[in-house]
């Protein structure tokens, strides 16, 4: 029993780092130490440390010898993000629309519907996690644990870019109707047609996060 609440805390621990890292809280270059990020979450060390040797596997911080020092996510690493969800993201949804479940279809839409309501409301922080469910969402559905696992990190780490993204009102409202579309696709079990939108919809993310297409 312990040993499950020693993992699941430093789950938890890992996630918080995580999104703080990569939303910006700490600035790249900026050294933490076990002993500062210990206090400032209100937990013991031995999570700090599981979480620090999965996010520097994961790139997202770096020994130095003096510190930890935050990589972060750069433009540069968002392009290349983008490029490879290029490539596969659109056989994500591809197979989506031939194996989602009823209960994963309606959650999908649930998704996408929310996030029109936070599109009319201007709140960015609540598209953005909207945005999260809805891509996914596609992944956990696509039938295919290699496409999950390849698709869920990535897309997480460009969340900071994602998040100025949708804070533009007119690529929140395009970036909605671009997720309608793919839904329906999917849901009426055409898989070319929603690989087709995908494609296309991140091809205009990349536009809005970095400013250049393909």
């Amino acid at each position: 029993m312990t040993e499950h609440k020693s993992v699941s805390l430093a789950d938890c621990v890992f996630e918080r780092l995580e999104n703080d890292i990569l939303g910006g809280k700490y600035a790249y270059g900026e050294v933490l130490t076990e002993a500062k990020l210990s206090e400032e979450l209100g937990v013991s060390r031995t999570p700090i440390r599981e979480a620090i040797r999965r996010l520097e596997q994961e790139n997202i911080l770096r020994d130095s010898g003096r510190g930890l020092v935050v990589q972060g996510i750069t433009p540069a690493d968002v392009a290349d993000i983008l490029d490879i969800r290029l490539l596969i993201e659109g056989e994500a949804a591809r197979r989506a629309a031939a194996h989602m479940t009823p209960q994963q279809k309606q959650a999908l839409m649930e998704a996408v519907e929310l996030q029109e309501f936070y599109v009319s409301k201007q709140d960015a922080e609540r598209i953005q996690t909207q945005d999260h469910h809805f891509h996914e969402g596609i992944y956990a559905g696509c039938g295919s644990i290699t496409l999950q696992s390849t698709l869920v990190p990535l897309h997480r780490k460009a969340q900071k870019f994602r998040r100025a993204s949708v804070e533009r009102p007119e690529r929140a409202m395009e970036s909605v109707r671009e997720h309608r579309a793919i839904a329906q696709a999917i849901l009426a079990g055409d898989g070319e047609l929603a690989a087709q939108l995908t494609t296309q919809h991140i091809e205009q993310a990349r536009k809005s996060m970095i400013g250049k297409g393909e």
